[in-house]
């Protein structure tokens, strides 16, 4: 491998840092500013979730952010803190320490090193090929779920009433429709503008920078409203000031007895989190189609979180909101999470006051707008219209994550995938076949109700033979030994045998066996090469018969023609071999 290469794959930032452009940078800017404006309340909201104090929800906006757009493969992931990270973290942390104290600020940033250096090793030990298990239909029910999820979180903010913080969409709803009386109507027609005026600018004018042009109406909207009726009357709440403090320098507690005591959560954080920023990262990249590389996202994560704990960060991941409002915010690079990180960091000293003038309601509409814009509809009625098992893992993910939790829901889904697929696996087709007479090179084909040879059975085995296929391969050979006792020979296609493990390789031995003990052979033609492998080391050639393995149709035909019984032959009226031609029948004049 080149030296560039190999600094590429370190340095990820070199292979989209060289495509950049001035309107590509203009793009990200716009975006890092959206991601900016909208991680403000966020990162404050998350601390609080978490049992931080609300600074620290800001501190995991900023590093964590930058670090992970340079280090991992997505082009629109935005890492930072997020609501089932926080809630997670809070319901561990806060039965070791009291939340907000130091001991537990000091815990979460010890947890946050220890989840960095497992995601940073499964990222070098070449663990990303996990993801491959989550499945198309997972990313879609995935986002979709937490799509509603982030519109009922808003729903608070977009209607102007207090809901108590339990969790659960149902008993949200039930809330919302027992205490409907107590909505603010200009709370709602402050997050409507925002929200119709960036559903407007999408269709309209989609380039241009849409969510700064919404939050700036439904701004200048809430600001109307509060002087003419006054923010009593209006019950629009502000964001209002923030901590005005960069994040300071941290340290891990580097114990055996703390890391023994977080060993639990740290595995579980890693996997979850590691879960989380992938599905996120899959589910934007289906829309940007922008490849993801699961090893170097891994790697991305653990960076992130190891240089996060040096700088008050506690465990960060991928953002599903701020994730998908930097993809519609137009974003295209690392560069426009990168940007959001820096802003962050440069206002957070300076902005002060300002913020007081952005409404919560006007960022509810915003992040009603992006979770509206997550579901993928036409990838929903498709896997609706193609496929009644990707169906159901679509629903068992969508709706695991709606009433359930979101980690609970990505593993039932993968779970749920990898059950069907092993299922599918484990039920090889077995097709009998005939040569095609109307074929100049006599290619078999499907035998259906055509007519046989008296004494060869020919069948062809698709997919793996393997220890979860045996028993149903076995039972079927069985089955066709009884139901076709004059077919003694056997010639097993096994071209599309993709691989092969030792129970299959006994399968097949097991079967020359039983083709001799009632007076036939078993014969195989053209063994694929990623299944010979193992068949060659075990010695099955030689325990079948290396002269009873082909690689040529037509000298498998031969050979096994030759050791057919004449007899038989001569009264048949098949004729389906070209060496049939060879034999006459009987009481015919020559």
């Amino acid at each position: 491998m080149a030296l560039q290469d190999r600094l590429k794959n370190l340095f990820p930032f070199l292979r989209w840092g060289r495509n950049l452009t001035k309107e590509s940078a203009r793009a990200d800017l716009n975006a890092g500013l959206i991601g900016a404006a909208i991680v403000l309340p966020q990162g404050v909201a998350f601390a609080a979730i978490a049992g931080m104090p609300p600074e620290y929800g800001l501190y995991t906006s900023m590093v964590p952010a930058i670090i992970a757009a340079l280090f991992g493969s997505s082009w629109h992931l935005v890492s930072g803190p997020t609501t089932a990270a926080s809630i997670v973290m809070f319901s561990s942390l806060s039965t070791m320490a009291t939340p907000g104290s130091e001991v537990y600020i000091g815990l979460a940033i010890t947890l946050a090193f220890m989840v960095g250096v497992l995601q940073l090793s499964m990222g070098l030990l070449r663990f990303g090929s996990l993801v491959n298990f989550i499945s198309h239909s997972v990313v879609v029910g995935f986002t979709s779920g937490a799509a509603i999820l982030i519109a009922a979180k808003q729903a608070k903010s977009f209607l102007g009433i207090e809901i108590p913080e339990t969790g659960h969409l149902i008993e949200t709803l039930e809330y919302l429709w027992t205490h409907w009386e107590y909505f603010h109507p200009l709370v709602i027609l402050v997050a409507s503008v925002t929200l119709l005026t960036g559903l407007i600018c999408h269709h309209r004018c989609p380039d241009k920078p849409v969510m700064v042009i919404a939050l700036v109406v439904g701004s200048l909207t809430a600001l109307l409203f509060n002087l003419i009726f006054g923010q009593q009357a209006t019950g629009i709440e502000m964001i209002g000031a923030l901590p005005q403090q960069l994040p300071p320098f941290s340290k891990p507690q580097i114990s055996l007895a703390v890391f023994r005591d977080l060993a639990p959560l740290a595995l579980a954080m890693t996997l979850f989190a590691l879960t989380e920023a992938v599905s996120i990262s899959r589910s934007i990249s289906i829309r940007s189609g922008q490849p993801i590389e699961g090893n170097q996202e891994f790697i991305g994560q653990g960076l992130s979180n190891i240089f996060g704990s040096f700088f008050s960060a506690y465990v960060a991941t991928g953002s599903f909101n701020r994730s998908g409002a930097n993809y519609d915010a137009g974003a295209k690079s690392p560069l426009a999470a990168i940007f959001a990180g820096l802003l962050l960091i440069a206002i957070v000293p300076l902005v002060g006051n300002l913020t007081s003038y952005l409404p919560k309601a006007a960022v509810a509409g915003l992040l009603i707008l992006v979770a509206w814009r997550l579901i993928n509809f036409n990838e929903i009625r498709k896997i609706l219209s193609a496929d009644k098992n990707d169906t159901v893992v679509l629903a068992v993910t969508f709706f695991g994550t709606i009433f359930f939790a979101l980690e609970f829901a990505i593993l039932a889904g993968v779970i749920l995938s990898l059950m069907i697929f092993l299922r599918k696996t484990s039920r090889p087709r077995i097709s009998p076949r005939i040569p095609n007479a109307e074929s100049v090179d006599r290619k078999f084909t499907h035998s259906r109700s055509q007519a046989e040879c008296p004494q060869l059975k020919i069948l062809r085995l698709e997919d793996s033979l393997y220890f979860g296929s045996v028993s149903h391969v076995g039972e079927l050979l069985r089955r066709y030994r009884e139901h076709y006792p004059d077919q003694k020979n056997l010639l097993l296609l096994t071209k599309g045998i993709s691989q092969m493990d030792v129970a299959g390789a006994e399968l097949l031995n097991n079967e020359a066996l039983e083709r001799r003990r009632i007076g036939g052979g078993f014969y195989m033609h053209r063994l694929k090469e990623s299944a010979s492998k193992t068949f060659n080391r075990g010695g099955y050639p030689e325990k079948i018969g290396q002269a009873n393995i082909f690689e040529s149709k037509r000298e498998a035909i031969s050979t096994i023609f030759s050791h057919l019984d004449k007899s038989i032959c001569a009264k048949c009226d098949n004729r389906i071999f070209l060496e049939c031609q060879t034999i006459d029948k009987p009481g015919l004049d020559s």
